[in-house]
């Protein structure tokens, strides 16, 4: 795991400076400790900053072929880099060292780049092609490593964080309004967009070409399909979901470092714990963390599996004033506002868990690949609801619902009353966006009534539903629970919980891998019919078939519960007035939204009657984000 970034000066332009791409480098230290490379080469220059997991001594980078005219630097793991370099090795390819690294060249120099499609792993990657001076950029599949880039009249830049391309003098700290606009709504900027005016994130499983001559061309290389359905019966379901995802932990065992897992107590990180004590000989490192709120802390469920099977345990507890020591080095980390609340205690978690190991495992993508969350099923069994007049599901039943208290003590994702308050939001909205109707943070009216008149007049016609709809259309799917499911892998999934897990683990040069993100399991369970992922309106029935004999009864028949953080409580109570000062005493807040319009939301939330926490939390996360942007700036 590691940093990367670079610079490429087109035709007529100065060479590539040393001086700018060591500064970038820096600003990615906390990505990889161990060592730093560069390869600088007239108008091309690439730089790592390196943690090393797999070929600690010999596996150092930039890494080139024999000759020296191909160049990468990579960051993540390619799972299947033994089987691939004996392939290669029999193509007549020689190899200098050990590492995972030197096949991407020499699978480049074999294959093309359709060499991406040989890959099993999580990577994003530079590497320059000298003979056809080309530079080709691209990232994993599932989009488990990052890349950003811009292009303008001083060249391309690109980097595994926004802080490395920020270092150029030239890149401007502009907000961009339609990012703010989409955040508000979904507590994540999605990709291709950033928080940043000319800053783009490359999209998992694309890939940027550019030649010297030309400008970036940005491609898909890869599409999740959902069909044709595996036919298949229910033992050779169970079997076959044994042996795929039994061998993806294994080969996330691969590691010359002290590895571990984090376990919440779900049945995915469960599961994962229990595959790893199949394997090893040793007890499992295992982290967890918890509150001291009972509704929201799964820690007796970890505890449990820990004792199942004699990890080596360790828990913590995150609690209101945690969250105000990390949340500013949160922000830093992620660069863009993130509002999601769970990115705060994992912070933390990855701190710990430093402490102890190098590589973590984790439970990323359990619930996409296996449709673990409950409005999946629900989407489905209230289509005769939403088929009510408006006046109705719109008007009459929201008016009658906001009478009723809402309390912050429940977790939103077990709140009876939560969720009863959002089916005025479920019928308005389109079923293409199932993530805006259940778990939007402002819905496009509130958006409207929070903005000043100038961002009101600007940004009234974008609908963030939209932008999710068309991500839904695009799905290579005929079901509304696959392409559902399509659009999580490509939006929530990609542009939220996986940025989450990246830059609170990297901030603490902590290596996650996810084994549910494997390829051979992700275009496995994508091809499976429905009634293995769905059943009684429950997720993810096959996991809990083919692996809860390995788990605590109590584990195996837990309901689903989303790693909430009770933000809402807190912001009554312990972070009552340290919030106020932050919403209320941020003038850099009053250039986008009025302060009567967040004044309303903080009394409405004081009163009981609307639990308006993770709506408070969005904006706290961007105006502190843009204390620290105005801090840089003076």
């Amino acid at each position: 795991m590691c940093g990367i970034c670079g610079h490429l000066t087109l035709d007529g332009q100065p060479p590539v400076e040393l001086a700018l791409v060591r500064q970038m480098n820096r600003t990615l230290k906390h990505r990889g400790p161990d060592s730093e490379g560069y390869e600088i080469r007239e108008h091309v220059g690439l730089a790592i900053s390196r943690l090393a997991v797999i070929d600690v001594e010999g596996g150092q980078q930039p890494i080139t072929n024999e000759d020296g005219t191909v160049v990468v630097v990579f960051n993540g793991e390619i799972y299947n880099f033994v089987e691939l370099r004996t392939e290669l090795e029999n193509f007549g390819h020689i190899f200098s060292t050990k590492s995972d690294t030197e096949v991407i060249v020499h699978a480049y120099e074999q294959w093309g780049d359709e060499a991406l499609h040989r890959f099993n792993g999580m990577f994003a990657f530079s590497l320059w092609d000298a003979p056809r001076q080309r530079l080709l950029l691209a990232r994993d599949r599932m989009g488990k490593k990052p890349l950003y880039w811009h292009h303008s009249a001083d060249g391309l830049l690109w980097g595994s964080e926004a802080k490395a391309l920020l270092a150029a003098p030239w890149i401007k700290r502009r907000v961009n309004p339609l990012s703010l606009h989409h955040y508000l709504t979904l507590q994540y900027v999605p990709d291709p967009l950033t928080i940043f005016e000319g800053i783009h994130r490359l999209p998992a499983a694309h890939k940027l070409v550019v030649e010297r001559s030309g400008s970036p061309n940005v491609s898909r290389w890869w599409q999740l399909e959902f069909e044709p359905k595996w036919k298949i019966r229910t033992d050779e379901a169970v079997e076959q979901a044994q042996e795929i995802l039994k061998a993806a932990v294994q080969r996330r065992l691969i590691a010359e470092v002290p590895l571990g897992a984090f376990l919440s107590g779900g049945i995915d990180s469960s599961t994962i714990v229990a595959l790893m004590a199949q394997s090893s000989s040793k007890p499992v490192k295992t982290f967890s963390i918890g509150f001291a709120e009972p509704r929201y802390s799964e820690s007796h469920f970890a505890r449990q599996v820990a004792a199942y099977y004699q990890t080596d345990h360790h828990e913590f507890v995150f609690n209101a004033q945690d969250l105000v020591r990390v949340i500013e080095g949160s922000i830093a980390a992620t660069d863009e506002p993130l509002a999601d609340p769970a990115a705060l205690p994992l912070f933390e978690l990855s701190r710990q868990a430093r402490r102890y190991v190098t590589v973590a495992l984790c439970g990323d993508g359990g619930d996409e690949t296996l449709a673990g969350y409950r409005r999946y099923a629900v989407d489905g069994l209230l289509k005769p609801y939403a088929a009510l007049p408006s006046w109705i599901t719109q008007r009459a039943v929201p008016a009658a619902l906001r009478l009723l208290p809402e309390s912050t003590w429940i977790p939103e994702d077990r709140n009876i009353i939560t969720g009863l308050k959002r089916l005025g939001q479920f019928s308005a909205t389109t079923p293409k966006a199932s993530l805006v109707r259940w778990c939007s943070y402002f819905t496009h009216d509130e958006k409207l009534a929070l903005y000043t008149d100038n961002w009101r007049d600007q940004l009234g016609a974008s609908d963030t539903a939209n932008w999710i709809a068309n991500v839904f259309d695009e799905a290579h799917a005929s079901s509304l629970l696959d392409r559902t499911l399509h659009t999580d892998h490509t939006t929530y999934l990609a542009a939220d919980l996986l940025p989450k897990t990246d830059r609170m683990t990297m901030a603490h040069s902590l290596e996650a891998r996810s084994p549910f993100l494997d390829v051979k399991w992700v275009e496995w369970t994508a091809r499976l019919p429905e009634c293995f992922k769905v059943r009684h309106l429950s997720g993810k029935w096959l996991l809990k078939a083919a692996f809860g004999d390995l788990l605590p009864p109590s584990i195996k028949s837990r309901r689903k519960q989303g790693f909430g953080v009770p933000v809402g409580s807190w912001l009554r109570n312990e972070l009552h007035a340290w919030a106020r000062e932050r919403l209320l005493g941020n003038r850099l807040l009053e250039e986008w939204f009025q302060p009567a319009a967040i004044q309303r939301l903080l009394h409405e939330h004081d009163g009981g009657k609307i639990n308006h926490g993770k709506r408070l939390w969005a904006l706290l996360i961007f105006g502190l984000w843009l204390e620290q942007v105005h801090k840089v700036r003076t």
